[in-house]
């Protein structure tokens, strides 16, 4: 084990393992792990219940946690002091709401994208997909920034704020199935007026992928080619793909025809706008992948598997069935290529037509490139109805569904105030159902999504109570 007593000049001097068993670092993480049960959803503690005798030292021990450690990432000197005048802000204010606003400006891992680099991160956040509470959680964790990725991201793919991250330890915000560290999640008194960075935890992702696909290849008697076994098989090369995919996905969000973001202006819309919004911004990730593939990047052939494994495998069978974009954009490339003969299920075995896979998921992409088109000369309703139109053009609504009588049951003669609102009401809340391949399919690998719950690259993570 790595002499600690030597006092490394950087975190970069110690292993990732090591980091993980410093001192300071387990009295860290225990001290959050011991606070953050005594916190509200807001991040305050209330007092008339917790004794400030109880609160006090365990925010001591943070801060002279955070006072060791930080001499070992001297690219986040500046944050690391911020923090711990933001902690010691919260402690004088009683524990009330907490902001973390002047060390959230200061904290900035888009500027220094190092592969390998690591930070220490602690803030009072909730965790997306995880933690709905803004409790205190520390996490450290590892910039993943190979000389290809940056070579693509600086002449071709320019995402200055896309920050590609691996996990080394962390609280218990992060032992879910939360894949990201966005600033947005951070308790401020303000939203800054930009956010310049966004965290993908790509080692999570890729295990996940990794766990879910293999046990689908199995159940469904799938033959795929060796190169995709391969990529299953491997956790590096798995997270290496995801990067890419996640470079391209995420600056799609702002590129191409885009007559109306759900996710950019924070108005309420149908929940198929965010389902088709986050599977154009994969089709198009995939469709770079085939030239990609075409000019010599064997990355490009390996997105092109993940995309159509996790979109097809875990989408669909993931999280509860009450407006699910995500599964419902997982059902939509399904079905698009089930009913292009890219794909078939017979006698209880699917088969792909790797042939043809790539031309026919680049054909789904064009439909919702042509939506987002002529969305631009379109009213936002009329949008809607087209995009719901689109949708189930390739699968069938609920039984229920207003949507689905047409117009002509919509209410569309609410006052202008109030439209969006009866229209989002008028969603079923599962609006397109699992098939019956995808009922029984969700069956059998609920299991399996379980247990990828805190994963990582080294497997299921345990977080003591």
């Amino acid at each position: 084990m790595q002499n600690l007593s030597s006092k490394p000049t950087a975190a970069t001097d110690l292993p990732a393992a090591a980091l993980a068993e410093h001192p300071a670092w387990l009295r860290l993480k225990d001290a959050v792990e011991t606070l953050r049960p005594l916190q509200s959803k807001d991040g305050s503690i209330d007092l008339n219940t917790v004794q400030r005798s109880t609160v006090d030292p365990l925010l001591d021990t943070v801060l002279g946690a955070i006072q060791e450690l930080a001499p070992l990432f001297p690219h986040d000197a500046a944050y690391l002091e911020a923090v711990q005048v933001d902690l010691r802000k919260w402690a004088g204010t009683g524990y009330r709401e907490p902001d973390f606003l002047d060390s959230l400006l200061a904290f900035q891992p888009a500027a220094e994208r190092v592969d390998g680099l690591p930070h220490l991160v602690v803030f009072p956040m909730y965790t997306q997909n995880g933690n709905p509470d803004r409790n205190l959680e520390a996490v450290l964790l590892s910039v993943v920034w190979p000389d290809w990725l940056a070579e693509l991201e600086r002449t071709r793919f320019d995402n200055p704020m896309f920050v590609p991250i691996t996990f080394t330890d962390f609280t218990a915000g992060y032992d879910t199935n939360s894949a990201v560290l966005f600033p947005e999640t951070v308790a401020v008194r303000k939203a800054p007026e930009r956010f310049t960075w966004g965290g993908i935890f790509c080692d999570r992702e890729a295990a996940r992928f990794r766990a879910v696909s293999e046990s689908a290849v199995r159940l469904l008697g799938l033959e795929i080619p060796e190169d995709a076994a391969e990529l299953i098989s491997d956790q590096e090369r798995s997270q290496q793909t995801f990067v890419l995919w996640d470079l391209v996905h995420d600056r799609t969000h702002s590129h191409g025809d885009l007559p109306f973001d759900p996710f950019m202006i924070k108005q309420r819309s149908p929940f198929w706008m965010y389902g088709l919004e986050e599977l154009r911004c994969d089709l198009t990730a995939f469709k770079e992948a085939v030239r990609l593939e075409a000019e010599g990047y064997p990355q490009g052939r390996d997105v092109q598997y993940a995309i159509i494994f996790d979109r097809m495998f875990r989408f669909p069978v993931t999280g509860g069935r009450v407006r699910n974009y995500d599964g419902m954009g997982g059902q939509l490339l399904f079905a698009y290529l089930h009913q292009h003969d890219a794909l078939r299920w017979r006698d209880n075995k699917l088969s792909i037509d790797w042939d043809r896979a790539a031309e026919v998921t680049n054909a789904l992409c064009g439909e919702i490139e042509a939506l987002y088109r002529a969305g631009i000369d379109r009213p936002k309703t009329a949008h809607w109805i087209a995009a719901y139109q689109l949708v189930s053009k390739y699968l069938t609504p609920h039984p229920a569904s207003t949507w689905a009588k047409g117009p002509e049951a919509l209410p569309l003669d609410s006052d202008a105030k109030t439209l969006n609102k009866a229209l989002c009401d008028a969603v079923h809340p599962d609006e397109f159902p699992l098939s019956m391949f995808y009922e029984a399919l969700a069956k059998k690998l609920r299991g399996v999504i379980a247990a990828t719950t805190g994963i990582t690259g080294n497997g299921p993570k345990e977080i003591a109570a």
